[in-house]
């Protein structure tokens, strides 16, 4: 029974596109209908297109990804995906960035030992870049601090009627639990507000 194609994408949400992985899959023929993709990060492979892509392909069939990283970010998890797709399945992989990982080449000795060496170097360095995001993302956040940037929502404004209603409050004209009705406030939000004003004044 001939081959059947299938390609795979996988976007983060946040700050991806597929349009470039799309285009490439689109040159190698692959029908719009094989072509799978997910749109979340690719550091886990719990991901519902892969699982069901992974479920469909069966011994001889061919699959495209652009680039290694678009498989997995995690060094273990990339080799142990690698083998089991090749190795339990029998299905080739084409990494369209990376020629030398064209599973269809050099099925013998030396260019297994090729594959396996590039697979190994490409997934250490997928790995490698998403622990630097991460350092750089960190790194960014703290200059940020450091020059005063907030983080998270801006505090709500004080409702109109806070500083009469804290005012009765403090004199203990009214309890907290009706200061805090008053002010559509949960007691704990109003009595936090009503320190921090204390403090202000």
């Amino acid at each position: 029974m001939a081959e059947t194609i299938y390609g795979y994408i996988c976007v983060s949400t946040k700050d991806q596109n597929e349009d470039r992985q799309l285009i490439a899959l689109r040159e190698v023929d692959i029908p719009e209908k094989h072509i799978y993709m997910d749109k979340q990060s690719g550091k886990s492979f719990n991901r519902p297109q892969y699982k069901k892509l992974v479920r469909k392909l069966k011994k001889d069939d061919l699959l495209y990804i652009k680039n290694i990283d678009r498989l997995g970010r995690n060094y273990e998890e990339i080799q142990n995906q690698w083998r089991i797709l090749t190795k339990e399945k029998g299905v080739d992989i084409v990494v369209l960035d990376m020629p030398l990982l064209d599973t269809r080449r050099g099925k013998d000795l030396v260019g297994t030992f090729l594959s396996d060496i590039v697979l190994q170097v490409l997934s250490f360095v997928a790995e490698n870049e998403q622990t630097n995001i991460k350092q750089r993302q960190a790194e960014g956040i703290a200059a940020a601090k450091a020059r005063g940037v907030k983080f998270g929502r801006p505090p709500r404004p004080l409702p109109e009627n806070f500083y009469e209603v804290h005012k009765a409050w403090r004199e203990k004209k009214i309890p907290l639990k009706q200061a805090a009705a008053l002010c559509r406030l949960p007691e704990g939000t109003f009595y936090s507000k009503a320190r921090n004003f204390g403090k202000k004044g």
